[in-house]
C-alpha cells in the first residue's frame, strides 16, 4: 500500500524548508524505502511512500541514522578545541550514530600533524598574553623579528598541512561524509573552491554548520544511547507536518537559510530580537544540502583553468526583485531551485541536480537573465514547472542571507519570439560590463537594471506585444544615454531580426507609425541605401548595417564620441525629433542637389487613417518615437516581407491644407493619368515656416508650389495653431506609399484622377 503525505512543513521558501524537503526524500529513500517518490504541489511538498504517517514519524524519531557531516578542515568544527558534543558522539554507544562515530575516528588519524601545528601557533601567540606583562613588553615581543619569523613559519606549516588535508580526505573517505565533502568543497588543480550553498566549506563566518548540526542532534537525541528527548516528537511533527511548535530554541545559530528567524536588529517589534529555530529544521536542512554535489569543469581551450559547476548557480544580478540593487552583484552568487510536479525518486532527483546546468544555444549560462531564458527549454525537457530563485546577499547589516528573489514559471511550449533575445545577447553582456565599471553614472546603471527587469518580464510573458514594446523602449533609452557620452563602449543596439516586428506588433496606430518611421531610407546615386539611424546616434560609416559602431575620436581614456552635425534627434520630445529629422534631410538634399525630400521607405508606410489620427492629436507622438528609435536597428538584409498598411476603415482624412503640404514634400514624382508624371519638388521654406508655427504662410507657399506644377487645389487658404503647425511638420517624417500619394492628389485635385475626363 502506498501512502501520499502532504508535508506542510516544507515549502519553496525559505531555503531551509526547501532543503528540508530534499532531506526527507533522501533519508527515506536511502534508509527505509528506496521506491519513495516526492514532488511539489503548489507550495507543498508531497511524499509517496509505503510508510504510513505513524511509521514515518517512528522512522525519524527512533530509526533515522544521521549522515556523517563533519568538517575537520574548519577550525570551528570542534576538532581543534575541546568540544563536548564532538567527544560525546565519538564515544556514543548508539547504533544510529555509528556513521558519525566512524567518520570522527577516521578524521583524527589524518589530523595529528595539523593539530600539532595549530597548537604551535596557539603557544606562540600565548607568549604575548602571559599574565603580568606590560603593554610595552607585549608590543616589543610582537614586533620583534624573531617572534614574527616563528609565527610566520608556524602559520605556513599549518597552511601546508591544511591544503594537503582535503585531498587526502577526498581520496580516503567513502560514504555519507564523502558526499558531504563533495557538496561543501571543490578541488581544482591549483586551489580549493567553495559552492555558495554551504558558505566557505561548510561554515558561514564563525558558524560551522557541521558542529551546529551535532549540537542540534544533541537537543533532539540523547547522544549516549540515541534515544529521543522529551520534545523530539513535537519538533519532528512541526518540521514535517507544519504542526504548531511547542517551543523553539532561543539564541541558536541558524546561518543563512532561515532569514526570518535569524534574529538581530529590526526583526521584531523590539530593537533587537533573538534567533529562534526548530532543531529538526536545521538537521533535515543539512541532510538535504548533501544532494547538491558540485564539481570543477575545465574551461574550453584551457588545460589549467577550471570553474565551479554547482547545480543551477549563476552570477548575482541586482534586478528583477523588489530589493534589487547594483551592490548586490558584489555579493555571492544566485541559485535557482527546481520545483517539479511529477513524482520522482531520489535517484531521478540526483540525476537532475547532477546535470543542473543550463545553456543558451551552445553557451553555458552564467547570468540570471540567461538562466531565465534557458530554463524554458530545460524545464520542459526535465518535467520542471517552476524555479525558485535565491540570492545569497548581504542583508541585515553584514549578514549573508539566502533571500528568495521570486519564481520563474516554465511554460509547456517555448515561445517562438524568445529567439529575438539572441540578437541582443552579446550586447546585453557588454552593456552589463560597461555599467558596472568604476566610472559608470548612476543613470546608466539604473537604466540597465530597468532593461533587465523588463527582459525578465518578457521571458515570463513572451507572447504579449506590450512586453516586447517595453523592452524596445528601454533599449532606445540606453542608446540615448550612450549618445550623451555615457557607456558608449557597449556599442549601439546590434541588428535586430524581423521577428522583433512580429513579437512587438500590437496592431495599434502608434506601432504602425513607429515602424514606418524606423524603416525609412533613401536610395543614393550609387544605389546604396542611406538609413536614418545616423540622425539618431553617431555611427562609424564602416559596416553600419551588419555591425554598427559608435563614431569615436581619441584613444584610451581620451576616447570620446564624435560630435556630428547629422545627429539631430535627441530622444526627448517626439515632435521635436521628427521635425529635426525632416529639417536635416532637407539640408542634405540641398547639399546633394536633390529637389525632393530624401525620406522614403521600402517595407512599411503610414496609411491615411493613421495619419488622420496623428494629425488630430489622438496618438502619442512621444511613444511612437520611443518605439521607432530602437526599431531603426532592424536588419534590412533579412527583411523578406513588406508591412503593407491597411486601407482606411473609416472616412477619416487629414485636412486638405495638410495634404497640400504633404504633396510638396514627396521623395519622388507622382504618376497621373495617361502615364504622365507630376514633379512637384520640395520648397524648404514650407518646412521652416511650419516648424516656427507659421502655418498660414506655409500653406500659401504650398498652394503656389502646387499651382506651378499644374495642380488645381480645392482650397485657397487655411490656417492652424502654432502647436498644430509643428505637428504638421513632424508628420512629414512618416513616409507614405506612391498609391497613398496618388489618393491624396486626387482628393485635392479630382481632375488628376485617371477616371475623370
Amino acid at each position: 500500500m502506498i501512502y501520499i503525505h502532504q508535508m506542510d512543513g516544507c515549502a519553496p521558501t525559505p531555503l531551509a524548508h526547501y532543503l528540508k524537503a530534499l532531506g526527507i526524500i533522501r533519508l527515506v529513500s536511502e534508509q527505509v524505502d528506496q521506491d519513495a517518490r516526492g514532488w511539489w504541489d503548489g507550495d507543498h511538498f508531497k511524499l509517496a511512500t509505503k510508510l504510513s504517517r505513524a511509521e514515518l514519524e517512528k522512522f525519524f524519531i527512533h530509526e533515522y541514522k544521521p549522515t556523517a557531516l563533519i568538517s575537520p578542515w574548519n577550525k570551528g568544527s570542534g576538532f581543534y578545541t575541546n568540544k563536548h558534543v564532538l567527544d560525546s558522539l565519538e564515544h556514543s554507544d548508539a547504533l544510529r550514530f555509528s556513521q558519525i562515530r566512524e567518520a570522527i575516528q577516521m578524521s583524527r588519524k589524518y589530523l595529528q600533524e595539523l593539530l600539532q601545528a595549530d597548537k604551535s601557533i596557539r603557544n606562540i601567540k600565548a607568549e604575548s598574553k602571559k599574565h603580568g606583562m606590560s603593554s610595552a613588553e607585549r608590543r616589543q615581543l610582537r614586533t620583534s623579528t624573531e617572534y614574527k619569523n616563528r609565527l610566520r613559519n608556524a602559520e605556513k606549516e599549518f597552511a601546508r598541512l591544511k591544503n594537503n588535508l582535503i585531498p587526502t580526505l577526498r581520496s580516503k573517505w567513502r560514504g555519507g561524509h564523502r558526499e558531504w565533502l563533495d557538496a561543501a568543497i571543490i578541488l581544482t588543480n591549483d586551489r580549493t573552491e567553495f559552492p555558495v550553498l554551504l558558505g566557505s566549506g561548510g561554515n558561514d563566518g564563525r558558524l560551522d554548520f557541521t558542529l551546529n548540526f551535532m549540537e542540534m542532534l544533541n537537543h533532539v537525541f540523547n547522544l549516549k544511547d540515541g534515544l529521543p528527548r522529551y520534545s523530539s516528537r513535537a519538533w519532528f511533527a512541526a518540521s514535517i507536518w507544519g504542526a504548531p511548535t511547542p517551543q523553539s530554541m532561543i539564541n541558536s545559530s541558524v546561518g543563512q537559510y532561515l532569514p526570518g528567524t535569524s534574529g538581530g536588529a529590526n526583526n521584531s517589534n523590539n530593537p533587537k530580537s533573538d534567533s529562534m529555530v526548530n532543531p529538526v529544521d536545521f538537521i533535515l536542512m543539512l541532510e538535504g544540502a548533501v544532494a547538491f554535489t558540485s564539481h570543477a569543469t575545465r574551461r574550453l581551450g584551457s588545460s589549467n583553468s577550471f570553474r565551479i559547476a554547482s547545480p543551477f548557480v549563476v552570477n548575482s544580478h541586482g534586478s528583477a526583485y523588489a530589493s534589487a540593487s547594483d551592490k548586490d552583484e558584489k555579493q555571492k552568487k544566485e541559485q535557482w531551485m527546481p520545483l517539479w510536479p511529477h513524482p520522482s525518486t531520489y535517484v531521478e532527483l540526483q540525476h537532475l541536480l547532477t546535470e543542473g546546468r543550463a545553456q543558451v544555444d551552445k553557451r553555458v549560462v552564467h547570468e540570471p537573465l540567461d538562466m531565465a531564458r534557458a530554463i524554458k527549454g530545460l524545464g520542459t525537457a526535465r518535467g520542471i514547472r517552476k524555479f525558485q530563485r535565491y540570492g545569497y546577499l548581504e542583508r541585515n547589516g553584514q549578514s549573508n542571507l539566502a533571500v528568495p528573489l521570486g519564481t520563474m514559471a516554465v511554460s509547456n511550449e517555448r515561445s517562438a519570439y524568445l529567439s529575438c533575445l539572441d540578437d541582443i545577447d552579446v550586447w546585453l553582456r557588454r552593456l552589463h560590463r560597461t555599467t558596472r565599471s568604476k566610472f559608470a553614472p548612476n543613470r546608466l546603471i539604473s537604466a540597465e537594471m530597468q532593461l533587465t527587469n523588463r527582459i525578465f518580464a518578457v521571458i515570463n510573458d513572451a507572447d504579449t506585444p506590450q512586453a516586447w514594446q517595453s523592452v524596445l523602449s528601454l533599449m532606445g533609452e540606453m542608446e540615448r544615454l550612450m549618445a550623451c557620452g555615457s557607456g558608449f563602449a557597449a556599442e549601439p543596439i546590434p541588428p535586430l531580426s524581423p521577428k522583433w516586428v512580429m513579437a512587438s506588433n500590437d496592431n495599434t496606430v502608434e506601432f504602425r507609425l513607429a515602424l514606418a518611421f524606423a524603416l525609412q531610407s533613401y536610395t543614393m546615386q550609387d544605389n546604396k541605401q542611406d538609413y536614418i539611424r545616423r540622425h539618431w546616434i553617431p555611427l562609424d560609416s564602416s559596416d553600419v548595417q551588419y555591425r554598427p559602431r559608435f563614431a569615436v575620436s581619441g584613444t584610451g581614456s581620451a576616447e570620446r564620441l564624435d560630435v556630428r552635425p547629422e545627429v539631430v534627434m535627441r530622444g526627448y520630445l517626439g515632435v521635436n525629433d521628427a521635425v529635426a529629422l525632416v529639417t536635416r534631410r532637407l539640408v542634405e538634399a540641398a547639399q546633394w542637389g536633390v529637389r525632393h525630400l530624401p525620406l522614403d521607405a521600402k517595407y512599411a508606410w503610414a496609411n491615411i487613417s493613421d495619419l488622420a489620427a496623428l494629425l488630430s492629436g489622438n496618438v502619442n507622438v512621444d511613444r511612437i518615437l520611443s518605439l521607432a528609435r530602437p526599431l531603426m536597428a532592424l536588419d534590412y538584409g533579412k527583411m523578406k516581407k513588406k508591412y503593407v498598411p491597411a486601407e482606411p476603415r473609416d472616412n477619416a482624412w487629414p485636412d486638405d491644407a495638410w495634404i497640400a503640404i504633404r504633396l510638396c514634400t514627396l521623395p519622388w514624382k507622382i504618376k497621373t493619368r495617361y502615364g504622365f508624371e507630376l514633379d512637384v519638388g520640395t520648397n524648404p521654406a514650407i518646412i521652416r515656416r511650419l516648424a516656427t508655427g507659421n502655418a498660414t504662410s506655409a500653406i500659401s507657399l504650398a498652394l503656389r508650389h502646387l499651382g506651378a506644377a499644374g495642380v488645381r487645389c480645392t482650397i485657397r487658404t487655411a490656417t492652424a495653431s502654432a502647436s498644430l503647425s509643428r505637428l504638421w511638420a513632424a508628420s512629414l517624417a512618416f513616409p507614405i506609399s506612391r498609391k497613398t500619394a496618388e489618393k491624396l492628389l486626387y482628393r485635392i485635385d479630382p481632375n488628376k484622377h485617371p477616371f475623370v475626363e
